[in-house]
């Protein structure tokens, strides 16, 4: 009696184990899809701040143009240098 106890306890344990290794596996898989989203998540970012650098350049160089020559100029100008703020932000989540 005893014995039939002890197997029937071990293929309760073999089921929770099997049980275990199917949840890891799905951690894992779960991990993996997530690492990949976010290396691709860091490209986009990395894409987006060179672009943003690539404005705030082109900016710096309009809004020397454009800041005394108008209202609309000046306007242009103070976007520009948001542009470029914004370049100098993206930096910091590289």
């Amino acid at each position: 009696m005893e014995l039939r106890a002890s197997l029937s306890k071990i293929e309760e344990m073999k089921e929770r184990i099997e049980e275990f290794e199917s949840a890891l596996r799905n951690c894992e898989i779960r991990i993996e899809n997530r690492d990949h989203i976010m290396g691709e998540a860091v490209v986009q970012i990395r894409e987006v701040v060179d672009h943003l650098q690539t404005l705030a350049m082109q900016a710096d160089t309009l809004s020397v143009k454009y800041k005394l020559e108008s209202n609309r100029g000046q306007e242009l100008a103070s976007l520009l240098r948001k542009i470029k703020v914004l370049s100098i932000r993206a930096k910091s989540f590289l």
